[in-house]
């Protein structure tokens, strides 16, 4: 399983100066919740987001809170299925710079490969990718945010986004061979399956959707324009060129986990991913006070801790995830961050 998606856009500084999600995400949020009869002022003031915020689609929202505002509008709207809904009538234009990339791109493929490298500059904290799997290529989705624990709205929401890439050249009736979500099996599951026309299974490892390479490879996009997806792309590298110093760290972090479910991470690939050369990475992690693999160890640290929480893989099933070829190298490695087995870990009290 090889990743597909490209190095990021080349910036000397690091790539991004949104915190969170850019705005353009939560386009038409407002009325959404307004038509499925939600109180928008109770929904928005409970995450503590201002709705005029939304009208600027490269402002940047913070990820937690944008979470938190598609929960409270599901409980407030009574709609469990909120995201999954907004999701299907999301279109790629209303995603603003990252829509456009897709849109604007040659193939379908190519706009897979190209909304897939382009979205961590739309959004941090998050691991995405395209993964090529024989004869289908796997678009997979996963918040990583520790302070987020409640993110099944915006899994369904996102999954909803790129099947509608698709569905934008392929039609309506198209559908996607699988869709997974990493969340529990909910009360109207069978919502799911009529929505993506497809079979969806629940309690995954990740939030994805399997597409057929014979659907995308040569198709040609309606609206490609070579000289458009130059200027996004032109307009995406700016967006970095106002980040802070310390934006690198969440950038390696990022493509730190990214590269994780195939391998150790090495160096000289998260480099090329955020547009250094090895020097320069290590020499600005140092002016951050951290080294490479430091920073490769609390990656690690974190998202097995986050893994071990949602009780749903094994301690085999985790060890690939991590990077480690032998589950006896996850459990040395658990032991040094925390004086127990991964095992031992999940029979104690943890929240």
């Amino acid at each position: 399983m090889s990743l597909l998606s490209p190095p990021m856009p080349c910036a000397s500084a690091s790539p991004a100066s949104n915190q969170g999600v850019l705005s353009a995400a939560a386009n038409g949020l407002d009325a959404f919740i307004t038509q499925a009869g939600g109180d928008l002022d109770r929904v928005f003031g409970r995450a503590g987001i201002d709705p005029e915020a939304l009208r600027h689609p490269t402002l940047s929202l913070c990820l937690p809170s944008y979470c938190e505002v598609l929960e409270e509008a599901a409980r407030q709207t009574g709609c469990d299925n909120f995201g999954l809904h907004y999701g299907q009538q999301f279109q790629p234009q209303a995603l603003g710079l990252l829509g456009y990339v897709g849109l604007c791109s040659n193939t379908l493929e190519e706009a897979l490969v190209n909304f897939a490298g382009a979205f961590p500059f739309h959004q941090h904290s998050t691991a995405i990718g395209l993964f090529d799997e024989g004869d289908c290529y796997r678009f997979h989705y996963q918040v990583r945010h520790g302070a987020i624990v409640q993110r099944r709205q915006d899994a369904e929401l996102t999954m909803g986004m790129a099947t509608n890439l698709v569905r934008h050249v392929l039609g309506p009736r198209w559908a996607p061979r699988e869709v997974t979500f990493e969340h529990a099996r909910p009360l109207d599951w069978q919502a799911h399956g009529d929505c993506f026309d497809a079979p969806v299974r629940f309690a995954q490892s990740g939030n994805s959707i399997l597409i057929p390479k014979a659907d995308v490879c040569t198709t040609l996009m309606p609206g490609r324009d070579p000289v458009l997806l130059m200027l996004v792309n032109d307009a995406i590298r700016r967006l970095g060129a106002t980040a802070l110093a310390d934006d690198l760290l969440e950038q390696v972090r990022q493509a730190v986990n990214e590269v994780l479910c195939d391998a150790e991470p090495c160096l000289d690939e998260v480099a090329r991913r955020v547009g250094c050369t090895e020097w320069s990475l290590q020499r600005r992690l140092r002016e951050q006070g951290v080294n490479f693999s430091q920073l490769v160890d609390q990656v690690r640290r974190e998202a097995a801790l986050w893994h071990l929480r949602q009780q749903r893989l094994s301690i085999s099933q985790l060890a690939p995830l991590l990077g480690y070829s032998e589950t006896s190298a996850f459990s040395r490695a658990f032991r040094r961050w925390f004086g127990v087995s991964p095992r031992q870990w999940r029979t104690l009290d943890h929240p």
